[in-house]
Formats: C-alpha cells, structure tokens, sequence
C-alpha cells in the first residue's frame, strides 16, 4: 500500500471502524447508565452503583471471588485445632495447603476456554453452586486423607478468579481496565485475609455456647457454605454477562455469531502466544506467592512467636487485607503510566513492583528474630505483591482480544501453579526436598521472585515496543488483532469485536511514543467488512489478505 499521510490513514480508520459499527446487529442492552466506548464498555468506575450492567457485573465478579477466597483458606485460618482434632503433621498439613492450590491449575484453564464459549455469568454461577457442597463436607472429615481431599475440591474454586477478570474486562475501557481489574482482583483476594479474622470468630464464636473445638471448628464451615449457594443463585438471577446482554441471547439476536466462540481456534489463540506464557510465570510469584503465605503466615506467627489463635489470625489476616487498597493501585500505577507512556509504561511498573516484592519477602526472612520487624516486612511485601498481581492484569488484556477468557485463564493457572512450586520447595518439608525453616524459605523465595520477575524483558508488541525498544510506526493494532482471525471467518464478519478493541487499543502508545501505525490492506478491507473477492482497497484484493485459513 503506498504512504498516506496520517490524517488520511486516520479517516479511513474511523470511517471503517464506523461502518463496521453500523453493520452490527440490534444490541440487546442500548440503554447504559455510564459512558461507553465503541463497545459499549464503560468508561467510567462508579464504585457506590449497582447500575446495569456495568457495575452489577463488577461488584457480583469481585464479592464471588471474595467467598472463593474465604473458603479456600478458611482451613488455614483454623489450622490449630484442626490439627490437634486430626492428629496432623507438618508434612500433613503442607500436603493439605499445596492441595488447596493445585486444583485450581486444571480449572483456570479450564474456565478460560469455557468463558469465551458461555459467558461468565454461567462460568460464576455454575462454580459456587457445584462447589458449595465440598465446602460443607469439610465439617464430616475424620482424617488428615479427607482432610487434604477436600481442600482440594474447595481450591477447584479459586477459578473464580479468572471469571472475575474476564467479567471485568469485558466492561470496562482499555484506559481503566487495569485499575477496574485490579480493584475487582483484590477486593475478591481479600477473602484470604478476611478469613483469618472471620473464621476463628465464627470458631470462638460457637465454642462460647458450650460447644467443644473439635466440633466447633466443623460447625464454621456452614457459613461459607451457606454464601456460595446464595451467591450462586444472585448471579444468575442478576447477572449480564456483557454490555449488550447475555450470550445467550447475543446468539439467539444475532448479536454474536455462534461460530465466534470454535473451541480450538480460541485455544490456539491464546495458547501459541508467548506473552501468555511469560506473564503466567511473573504471576506465579506475584499471586502464587501470595497464595503461598496465605497457607503459612497463620501458623508461622503461632508457633514462631508464641501467640494466640486469634492474635495470629488477626495479625496474618493483614496481609491479605492489604489487596483492599493494594492490588487496585497496582493497576493505577500501571494506567497512569500507559497513559503517558504506554505498554511500555505497564511493563517497567510491573517490573519495578515485582521486584522490591521480592526484596520485602527476603528482608522478612531475614527478621524472624523480630515481632515487629516481621511484622512490618510482611506488611511492606504484601503491598509490593499485591501490587504487581494488579499491574499483571493491567497488561494481559492485550496479549489476545479474540482469547482473553484463555490469557486469563493461563496467567491465573499460573498463579496457582507458582504456590505449588513454592510451597513445595520451601515449606513443605518433604523428603524429596530441601527442608527450610519458614524463615529461610521466605529468604528464597524473594530471591526467586526477583529473578522470575526479569523475564519482563522478553516482551514485546510489534506496535508498541518492549522495556527496552520503540514500537514500530508502521504497524497497526488492526493487524495485530486481525491476525487471530482466519479469511473465512472474516468474511463472516466474526472480528467485529476485535476491530473495535484495536481501535480503543491505540492509548498503549503512550502520548511520546510512537504515532498511530498504517492500517495494512489486510486491516482495511477487515475493518470495512469487504469480503469480496472482486472488491479492493488501495489496490489490494481480499485474496491477498495475509491471514490463516481455518
């Protein structure tokens, strides 16, 4: 395609952007109560508005990741006289808590590919309803077997997680989605902290009426139990799962074609992109480290320090509670410096967070001498840790449009996948691996948070550059985007959606950094959904579109 000037390539931009808008089927919602984008995504976080479907959708994802939390960890939070009533070891134990994280691993991926198929209304409600039963059954383990298998059911529900962010994601602008996810991410993560202060209430609680411990602590259960069949039946009820409507009735509308969701053409999307890959591993020691101190904090403050159940839980409990303001800043940080600087911005944040995370978690290792300076560590570390989770999804909405259920899918399988190995090497004492004190594991753990955390430096977007490189000019967001389409199913006019995401994607060049790139002819024939064969654009057919077949 010969240059064109840049006001030029800008008008062909936008009217393509518009005609493709306006070939769109009717909408099922048209009616918001917050500016929208182009698709129809709020630009706006109105945390105090239950409005539909933006905010309902916000606070439904983050309060059911919340009680995902809380139950997942409510074990943790009452380990002590579980493991006086059970008759456990250390190694017991620290099988139990690496449990509770592996059966998320399977699942994150899982819902990944089944949320861009069915929606996160479905993908949420269908979680808390099948897993509710497992948690109640926590109250009829007799063995530290049943103990640790259904801890394992119960994790299965840290899935959550990737439900929350998708939902998120898909409602809210590019500008602010690190912040909307960030703040959604970490007041759910919260249910970790939350647990430790509510769980040994609900314990002494029931033992004030003459309950003994070993039954009061099963009896505690009821009430996670009890939320995520609540929660379960709210989401369905009032739940959209995008700003249009339901997928399902998006398909029955027309509104979104059945074909866009082929199982495999998603997971190749998401699965063969690199960036995928190395952002599950920065997660992995981000929140995988998190999920790992959920599991020990507790009882290292308790057997360390020689405090009480209650003062341990509540001191634990803080690290956790950290993500009420931490997690959201991260993802602040990361939109303020993409406004200015782009994805180039959200890298060096993340990067620059993830780090003095890892030198927080080994200065508090080297403080277990000190109450109060291991106190003040963890605090320090929560912060830093919770912050880079938040920056992380600040930047994976971008790695794919067309697998973004996949990307976070992934990256959250990642996380969990992270405290496996974490928890393992350093705090489970296993004979097959080098037995640290909880003190010294801390110690290498930082240190293998900061050098996971340099793996930042192999990413890079054509358009937008990496840390250390200028993005390229010349390159579009429409490109970049359209190549996860095939010819066939542009020609069905599948990749709206990803158009209109290109289109708002165009701030992750920053306001120095390189112009908006030239569509190619491959863009704009996509853009303005000529599918033709004896149609061209600049001269260029559809046949020579360079895009995948099916």
């Amino acid at each position: 395609m010969a240059p064109a000037d840049v006001s030029t390539v800008e008008l062909e931009k936008e009217a393509s952007l518009k005609t493709a808008e306006s070939s769109r089927p009717g909408n099922v919602m048209p009616q918001f109560t917050v500016p929208v984008d182009s698709e129809h995504k709020s630009k706006t976080i109105r945390i105090f508005s239950l409005g539909q479907p933006h905010m309902m959708a916000f606070h439904l994802s983050w309060f059911a990741f919340f009680i995902t939390f809380l139950a997942t960890f409510a074990p943790a939070a009452l380990l002590p006289p579980i493991r006086d009533n059970l008759g456990a070891t250390k190694w017991d134990l620290g099988n139990a808590g690496v449990a509770s994280v592996c059966g998320a691993v399977a699942c994150r991926m899982f819902m990944g590919v089944v949320l861009d198929i069915i929606g996160p209304r479905m993908g949420t409600a269908s979680t808390l309803l099948m897993v509710a039963p497992a948690v109640f059954c926590m109250s009829l383990v007799e063995t530290t077997g049943a103990f640790t298998a259904v801890r394992l059911f119960i994790g299965c529900s840290l899935c959550m997680f990737v439900c929350c962010s998708f939902w998120v994601g898909s409602m809210f602008n590019v500008r602010i989605v690190g912040t909307a996810n960030a703040v959604a991410a970490g007041w759910g993560n919260m249910g970790g902290g939350a647990c430790r202060l509510i769980m040994p209430s609900i314990y002494k609680s029931i033992m004030a009426y003459g309950v003994p411990g070993f039954s009061a602590w099963r009896f505690s259960f009821f009430i996670p139990g009890g939320l995520f069949i609540v929660v379960g039946v709210v989401v369905l009820v009032y739940g959209v799962d995008a700003p249009d409507g339901d997928y399902r009735d998006l398909k029955a509308s027309g509104a979104m074609s059945k074909g866009s969701g082929n199982f495999v053409r998603v997971l190749k999307c998401g699965v063969f992109n690199y960036r995928t890959w190395v952002l599950a591993m920065l997660y992995g020691y981000s929140f995988g480290v998190e999920l790992t101190v959920d599991n020990v904090i507790v009882y290292y403050l308790y057997d360390n320090f020689e405090m009480d159940l209650v003062t341990a839980g509540a001191i634990g409990g803080l690290f956790g509670l950290m993500n009420f303001f931490s997690r959201a800043t991260g993802g602040m940080l990361s939109d303020l410096c993409a406004s200015r600087f782009g994805m180039r911005g959200r890298l060096w944040v993340l990067w620059i967070l993830q780090t003095l995370g890892g030198v927080s978690c080994l200065v508090m290792g080297h403080v277990d001498y000190s109450e109060g300076g291991t106190i003040a560590a963890m605090l320090i570390f929560s912060i830093f840790c919770q912050q880079a989770c938040g920056a992380t999804f600040g930047v994976v909405p971008f790695v794919s449009r067309r697998a973004y259920g996949v990307v976070s899918g992934a990256v959250g399988a990642g996380g969990n996948v992270g405290a496996i190995i974490t928890q393992t090497i350093f705090f489970l004492g296993a004979t097959y691996s080098p037995v640290f004190t909880t003190a010294e594991g801390f110690r290498w753990m930082g240190v293998m948070i900061m050098c996971l955390t340099l793996l930042l430096f192999t990413m890079q977007w054509p358009m937008w550059g990496s840390m250390l490189t200028a993005g390229n000019e010349e390159y579009a967001e429409e490109d970049y985007y359209l190549q996860e389409w095939t010819a066939e199913e542009v020609a069905q006019g599948l990749h709206g959606g990803s158009m209109r995401f290109a289109m708002e994607s165009r701030s992750q060049r920053g306001v120095k950094s390189t112009p908006a790139g030239q569509l190619s002819a491959a863009a704009i024939n996509a853009t303005t959904g000529m599918s033709n064969n004896e149609h061209s654009v600049h001269g260029a057919k559809v046949n020579d579109l360079k895009l995948p077949t099916a």
